[in-house]
């Protein structure tokens, strides 16, 4: 919601996307990945319930980063939000800084 908010306030224009309920496909994940130039862990819902219980922290060590794309294809519940995709960047997570850098 404090992202939802900034956008408003800021009259960012935006087209919001449920990725809880649409899921992004391993394509887009791919394509967005490749473009962030970010590790592809912040990517990944660290803090989200099925990360944990599904024990990531260790097992993504351990997986191509191939099979960690598949993995985030799977459940949007796996993807950190919110998620931005720009003509050139991504952002993971709300962080007002990197926001205005790129959004402003």
């Amino acid at each position: 919601m404090k992202a939802l908010k900034w956008l408003e306030v800021h009259n960012v224009e935006f087209e919001e996307r449920a990725i809880k309920e649409e899921n992004p496909t391993y394509e887009e994940l791919k394509e967005w990945y490749t473009m962030s130039g970010l590790p592809l862990k912040k990517f990944f819902n660290t803090s989200g319930m099925i990360y944990k219980q599904m024990n990531l922290k260790d097992k993504l060590k351990e997986m191509t980063e191939d099979d960690q794309l598949k993995l985030l294809a799977t459940d949007g519940m796996l993807v950190k939000r919110p998620l931005v995709i720009g003509d050139n960047f991504v952002l993971t997570g709300f962080k007002e800084k990197e926001w205005e850098e790129k959004l402003l």
